[in-house]
């Protein structure tokens, strides 16, 4: 499995590359990896799905010329800002049938960033259908896309964010897990208390990724570029919904 540490200084680049990866693995041009990168500035990030005037202060978003963006996978929407550092790994589905089964997918990735942070954070747990939680507290928030014969599972790891911008853009969502019990943003969530170096550390010895970038296909940047372009800037995909 190759490894990745990388942020674009463009903020859907980030997003769009993951999609330009799935799409090259589906393709046969590249196998298994893990990537890491991190907010540099406050954005939103809605899920494939979401509708975004039911979970964000859109005017206000505008008004503080914070980006909405949406990504390729499920979920509910998610606040970013520096201090929040995400993760993604590709799967191939040849390797791994059983991870077809979503209910599969979660468990098998939470049980692997469990095996790699709970050393370093006791008390961190496997909560609803894919977050990390201490104390109840949601310090990770994840989703996946599938395609033919490859999965991408990603998500976030608060680490120092300041938290108080959920709760200034993102309103109360409209579906929750349970152990949610109906909280507010600022009693619902809570920062690891890791270093960055320290979390990067032990994803890449859980997941072996031990193979340098240089294993990428060259053209992946340009196909990242093109999403870019096509989709990741349009108003028509990000608030389309």
């Amino acid at each position: 499995m190759f490894f990745l540490d990388l942020s674009f200084p463009i903020l859907e680049q980030n997003l769009a590359f993951e999609e330009a990866w799935l799409q090259a693995a589906e393709q046969g041009l590249c196998g298994e990896g893990l990537r890491l990168w991190d907010a540099a500035e406050a954005f939103i990030v809605l899920g494939r799905g979401s509708k975004v005037a039911e979970e964000v202060y859109l005017e206000r978003a505008a008004q503080d010329h914070v980006s909405v963006l949406r990504r390729v996978s499920g979920g509910a929407t998610v606040m970013a800002s520096r201090g929040c550092m995400f993760y993604a790994v590709l799967l191939s589905l040849q390797k791994r049938p059983h991870l077809r089964m979503l209910d599969q997918a979660h468990g098998y990735v939470m049980d692997r960033l469990l095996s790699a942070l709970r050393p370093y954070q006791p008390g961190l747990e496997f909560a609803g259908t894919s977050d990390l939680v201490v104390g109840g507290k949601k310090v990770s928030g994840n989703s996946l896309r599938v395609t033919r014969d490859w999965l991408l599972y990603h998500g976030t790891l608060l680490l120092n964010m300041e938290l108080s911008l959920v709760s200034k853009y993102l309103r109360h969502p409209p579906r929750e897990p349970g152990y949610r019990q109906g909280r507010e943003h600022a009693a619902f969530i809570e920062n690891l208390d890791i270093d960055r170096a320290v979390v990067a550390n032990a994803l890449r010895k859980t997941w072996e990724a031990s193979e340098t970038a240089e294993d990428l296909p060259n053209d992946l940047e340009a196909s990242m570029r093109q999403l870019v372009e096509d989709k990741y800037s349009q108003e028509s995909w990000n608030l389309g919904r």
